[in-house]
This record gives structure tokens, sequence and C-alpha cells, in this order.
């Protein structure tokens, strides 16, 4: 194992798509009605009875009665109240190992208390937002530029979603090309143009309600994997104004849940300057989490342009950012020196690079970098996996579980395998269908992992952390074996 990433060994992607290929064609197998009843009644009911009472009050007042994508609604969201290490705690006091990890940038675990108190200490004396120049903006840029090469400048903003459409207005500006085509199934924020082919590979805007078609005119998607596709639509957009950017996750679709070989990236790359567009690197994810020199250091790339999120303020608000080389960032100087013959492009955010998230960003990376927080984290991976798939193969199911590193994988029902194929529009409606029918079952079985106190993200990814002991995972495997017991075919 390279002791730099978190990735001991790289699945085999084929092989793991191959599962996954067998998983949809099986009839669904999800958690016994009569036991999520008895989950629902004896847990839901008896022991979070705050959370369901403060979640029908928020109903009156938010949409849904929940702010966050990432909130489960079924049989109705809990109110989590403490953040600690591996663990989450709920308004009842009940407690919660964490794979949610916030969407994945809690590397060191929750509120690490060597981040918190450097915040605290920031508030005490400056307090979270200026305006103006801080140190911490140079102190967290020049921690990213040291460890990852292909980022030689770096402009903070405030999300993963204003990152992406920086970078694709950076590209298009650099370029002077319209065109940008993003891996299918790939989710690169929820901005017009980039809320498309979301999810579901091939699904284009059907996702996307609310947003005017146009919006997508010079958006397209390829499939995941596919150099032949991608090519294809370079080579078309060659006559058709060029293509400014290629966008892609690094390991795949939705954090990899349809994972890419792992040669795809150097040949995207080639592609990528073959036909003059970006290669532009989401590492909202992956980002330090699979080490230091992120995604791109492990592939063994060099990206245009790279995306960052949540880690790069330790999760803490004002979460986002851009880097890439000098020739294209130099596209986004503001302040001294922001004249000269270039345009600029338009990127703004007032609370962009404030104080405090600069300052736990910075000792975030640092503590990640000092304590090895990402190797860790990818051996708990490994650990988690391997017992999955030895529960897997004792209750004879046909689930399939892998991880890249500290991303982990349990698909039970493969929602997000299927695709959809224009050229055979009569399918697309038993896609849609099943894939929400399947979602269903993927909430029932969240449900159940949470009342076991298993917290996870949409009930088939979970990120680990470097906060999780050797003890704790098997804790947790023990609770997945209960559940594994109660597993049974949907009629």
């Amino acid at each position: 194992m390279d002791n730099r990433f978190a990735i001991s060994e790289y699945p085999d992607a084929a092989e793991v798509v191959k599962q996954l290929d067998e998983l949809i064609k099986r009839p669904i197998h999800t958690i016994k009605p009569e036991v999520l009843k008895k989950y629902v009644e004896d847990y839901y009911e008896k022991k979070c009875t705050k959370s369901k009472e403060m979640i029908e009050d928020a109903r009156s007042v938010i949409p849904g009665g929940v702010q966050h994508n990432l909130a489960f609604n079924y049989p109705f969201p809990l109110v989590f109240t403490k953040a600690e290490g591996a663990y989450l705690f709920d308004i009842d006091g009940n407690r919660y190992y964490d794979f949610l990890q916030a969407g994945g940038p809690t590397v060191l675990g929750s509120n690490p208390v060597e981040v918190r108190s450097k915040v605290i200490d920031l508030l005490n004396d400056c307090g979270p937002s200026t305006g103006l120049f801080h140190e911490y903006e140079y102190k967290l840029g020049l921690k990213i530029k040291e460890n990852m090469q292909a980022v030689e400048m770096f402009r903070m903003l405030g999300s993963g979603t204003e990152a992406c459409m920086a970078a694709i207005r950076v590209a298009r500006l650099a370029t002077g090309k319209k065109n940008i085509i993003k891996m299918g199934g790939a989710y690169h924020g929820w901005s017009d143009q980039l809320a498309y082919g979301i999810r579901i590979p091939g699904s284009k805007w059907t996702q996307a309600h609310g947003v005017p078609r146009f919006c997508f005119k010079n958006t397209q998607e390829f499939f995941p994997n596919d150099l032949k596709d991608l090519e294809r639509k370079l080579r078309f957009n060659s006559f058709h104004g060029g293509t400014a950017a290629v966008l892609i996750e690094p390991v795949g679709p939705e954090s990899g849940t349809r994972p890419l070989d792992k040669d795809f990236n150097k040949e995207v790359e080639v592609l990528c300057r073959k036909y003059g567009a970006l290669f532009i690197f989401d590492e909202v994810v992956t980002g330090f989490r699979l080490g230091m020199e992120g995604a791109q250091g492990y592939f063994g790339v060099s990206p245009d342009l790279t995306v960052f999120g949540k880690v790069i303020a330790g999760g803490y608000p004002g979460a986002g950012g851009l880097g890439g080389k000098r020739d294209y960032m130099k596209l986004l100087a503001a302040g001294i020196g922001s004249g000269g013959k270039h345009k600029k492009a338009l990127v703004g955010g007032t609370m962009a690079a404030n104080p405090l998230s600069c300052v736990a960003g910075y000792y975030t990376l640092c503590e990640i970098e000092r304590t090895n927080a990402a190797q860790k984290a990818g051996q708990m991976g490994d650990k988690l996996i391997a017992g999955l798939q030895q529960l897997i193969k004792k209750y004879n199911l046909p689930f399939v579980a892998f991880n890249q590193g500290s991303i982990c994988h349990l698909e039970t029902v493969g929602t997000m395998h299927y695709s959809i194929d224009w050229s055979r529009p009569w399918q697309i409606p038993k896609v849609l269908a099943e894939t929400s029918e399947r979602k269903k079952e993927m909430e029932h079985m969240g449900a159940v992992y949470m009342a076991e106190g298993i917290v996870t993200v949409a009930g088939s990814r979970l990120y680990t952390s470097a906060a999780y002991t050797g003890e704790m995972i098997d804790d947790v495997l023990l609770k997945f074996d209960n559940i594994f017991g109660n597993i049974v075919v949907k009629e």
C-alpha cells in the first residue's frame, strides 16, 4: 500500500459493475415488512418522540420539514443535536455511528478539538467575517498548493456548487469554446447548467424540475467509463462550437457508485489535450479524503482546474473553492493585479473566504496531514467492507459491497446503477418506475440502519473517518448482521 493514500487496493471496476448488473436483474431484496413495522413502532415511535414532535412543527415553517437533501424522511427525519468523533446524538439522546460524515468532509471525525479550539480563538479575536483579507486565506491556499501539484493558485468560494459554476465559467473564458461535457450520473451541484444527467446516466434534464431546457443547450453527458462515447462527443463538438471542458468525479459518478477503471482518468486527460478542452476534476469528496494529494495524486493526472467542497472549511460554513493552473486561475483575479488585458470571469461571494472558514480549513488539513487521517479512515473502510462482504455471503444475498478507501458502498437494490437509453424511448417509463420503487426500498433500509444506530448516505454509501476504531467497526458489523438476517425477497 502507498501510505500517501487511503486506497490499499483499487476495486476491480469491471467486476463491481458486473455484480451491479446482476443486482438490478434480481428481485428486490428488502427488510421483512413485519420487522420494518416493529422498528417503526419500537424505535421511532417510542424512542424518537422529541424528533417527531419537532419535525411536525417544522413542516409549517420549512418545506418538507427539513433543509438538507441528505436527511432521511422515513418514517420521519430525526433531529440531531451533537456530533463528536465517530458519533452523532439526536435530540432524544440516542447515539449513532456517523457514516454520513456531513456528506464526506469530516475525515478527522466530527468536531475535533484541535480544529474547534482554533475556531473559538478566532471568534474571540476577529469574528466570523470582516469582508476584508485575513491571514488564513493565504495560509489555506498555500497549504493546498503545497500538496497538490496541479493547484498553482486557489480561490475560496461558498460551496462546491459555486466552485463548479466558477470552473465552467473560467473554462469557457479561457478556451473561447462553449460546450461542457460531464459524466452521466455525476453530481456537480444544483446550478442550472450542471443539473443535467444527474444520479442516473442518460437522465439528461429529467431530474432538473424548474430549470428551462434551453439552459442545457451547451451541456452534454457521456456514459461513465466509456471513452468512445466521450470522444464521439468531443469530435462532434469540434465542428459545433468546441468543448470548453470535460468535468468528472475521479472515482466515478456519485462518489464512485458506478466505479471507473483505474486508468480511466489518464485516458480522459489525453482526450482533453487532443481536443483542447480543459480537464476539470471535481474533488469535493475525494480531496484530502483519498490523501493529501487528492485523487489527482492517486491517479497520476494533472487537471487544469480542481473543484473543492466542504473539507476546505473542515465542515464549517463557507465550504468550497476552485484551484488550478495559473494560466486559468488568473481569470479569477480580484483586487491587486486584477487589471490587465484579460477579461475576468464574474465570480463573487460575500461570505467566501471568511476568516472562520479559512482557519477551520487550514487546521483541518494540518491535522489530516499530521495524523495520517486519510490512511486511517481508509483502513477502517477496508475492514468495514470486508466484514459486509462476509455477511452478504453468509446470508446468500445479492447485495454488492466495495470501497475506494474510506468511500464505502453497500448496494442493496442498485437504484443508481440504472441508465436511460434515448435510442429506446419506450424503455424510459419502465426505468423510471423501477428506480422509483427501488428508491423507496432504499429509504426502508436506511430507516432500519438508523434504528440500529447507523447513519448512512441515502442507505447505500458510508464514509469512514479517522475517528473510527476496529472495535467500533466490529460493533457496526454486528448490527448489520442483525439486519441482514431479516432480509426477504419483496413480494
